[in-house]
């Protein structure tokens, strides 16, 4: 990338005649000392991967208010199964006083069954909404995850189009310098001059609009981690290309919490046939009337005569059916986002290694030759600054191809739910302390 960039900026320095061939020397010398690190903005990534800046995001990504919240959001699914495996009935004591010839007291207890095993259901259905719920936080640290690493990839392109754009803009006025010494010696026509002067407009937009890009950028990064300042090398080189299967997996997070809602209705099934259960209920009293004293035990079942609850438990049934279709749905979304993301990525990376290629071996031979034309006189200005255009370009281009890279491969880590442990799985301490410990009695919960 160096190359590329050194080229461009040759072909404004190097310029004809004894006077500027010193000058444009000078300048070239100048740009090598300061273009060092260019070539590193497009390889740095594959040096460095995640070791200098993944540690310090995640750490500041687990502080963020939203992490807080589903701490909470784990904290409470953890009470609700405590409180679904608490029993559904407590006993009932009765006590009554009659006055009459002969005075009367009764003491009564009675206790209702949990024939229907209401509890049992109760549990089992807290377990799996549980369980849901962690397939739902992981899905949203994933996309989380995916939306702050893509805004830090769009901020750091965006520094990368900004320096670009100003060293060009800079460049661009030398150029014009230089061009206009040419006209007073004669060896430039008025007409050249004005195509400089229009290059250096043009320019001077392309850094203002790189500008406000880079601004936005840094806005909707600050948006996201707030005020910290997080940094970012880059991981280019680490992206890879997850195994496919023919069948997608229903454990993967994007899916797992709609094949649990499944068997969710079919847990809510059980519970309306529990709940519209006869529970039967035992009592036992103890009665004295004057001077006699009398024990009763006694034994009640609800009547469902009236109502069978048979509609009841056909809308349970039908709810079944309702969430088998809805998961189908999910999963056939979930295909043709794994089917994009399979065929894209390999002609994407593809790309961008011939852009690679062509920019750091013929790019910097090409502008190297025109540059000698041009100082020769061989070719006129507008061939030129044509060329000049060409090879900038070409630097925006590779920073586009980067950014489609980073995106096509957040985008489908993000909402298949992977990047979260694919993450962790790069830095072993981190997967040590991460929140999914928090979760661990839930997770083992059977169901």
């Amino acid at each position: 990338m160096k190359k590329t960039i050194i080229a461009s900026l040759l072909l404004a320095y190097l310029t004809g005649g004894a006077t500027w061939v010193q000058a444009a020397n000078l300048d070239s010398v100048a740009a090598d000392s300061a273009l060092n690190s260019s070539e590193a903005w497009l390889t740095q990534g594959n040096q460095t991967g995640f070791k200098t800046w993944l540690p310090n995001l995640m750490q500041t990504f687990n502080a963020l208010p939203e992490v807080a919240a589903q701490e909470a959001r784990r904290t409470q699914a953890e009470f609700s199964i405590r409180a679904a495996d608490q029993a559904i009935y407590n006993p009932e004591l009765g006590v009554s006083y009659q006055n009459a010839t002969d005075d009367t007291y009764t003491l009564d207890i009675s206790q209702t069954l949990d024939w229907g095993d209401k509890r049992g259901a109760a549990t089992r259905i807290a377990q799996l909404q549980a369980e849901m719920l962690l397939a739902d936080i992981t899905l949203e640290r994933s996309q989380m995850l995916a939306s702050v690493i893509q805004a830090l990839v769009e901020q750091s392109q965006s520094r990368k189009a900004l320096i670009f754009q100003r060293r060009q803009l800079a460049s661009s006025k030398r150029s014009l310098d230089i061009a206009r010494q040419q006209l007073q010696v004669g060896d430039l026509s008025s007409v050249a001059l004005q195509l400089v002067q229009l290059d250096v407009a043009s320019r001077a937009a392309e850094y203002a609009m790189a500008e406000q890009d880079s601004i936005t950028a840094d806005t909707n990064v600050l948006m996201l981690l707030g005020e910290s300042e997080t940094a970012f090398s880059g991981f280019i080189g680490s992206l890879s290309l997850p195994s496919m299967s023919r069948q997608i997996d229903p454990e993967l997070p994007a899916l797992k919490s709609a094949y649990q809602a499944v068997m969710l209705t079919k847990l809510n099934a059980e519970q309306v046939k529990a709940d519209t259960s006869a529970d039967p209920t035992i009592s036992l009293s103890a009665e004295r009337e004057g001077d006699e004293n009398k024990v009763g035990i006694g034994l009640s079942i609800p009547l469902q005569i009236r109502n069978n609850y048979s509609d009841t438990l056909a809308v349970a049934s039908q709810e079944i059916a309702i969430a088998e279709q809805i998961y189908l749905a999910q999963e056939r979304v979930l295909r043709q986002q794994q089917k994009k993301f399979y065929l894209s990525m390999p002609r994407l990376t593809e790309r961008y290694q011939e852009w690679r290629d062509l920019v750091l071996n013929a790019g910097h031979e090409a502008a190297s030759g025109l540059a000698q034309q041009w100082r020769a006189g061989d070719i006129n200005t507008s061939v030129y600054l044509q060329s000049q255009r060409q090879l900038s370009t070409s630097y925006l281009v590779g920073l586009s191809l980067e950014t489609a890279l980073y995106t096509s491969w957040l985008d489908w880590m993000g909402a298949s739910g992977q990047l979260e442990a694919y993450l962790n799985a790069q830095l072993p301490r981190l997967s040590k302390t991460n929140h999914s410990g928090s979760g661990k009695n839930i997770s083992s919960a059977k169901y």
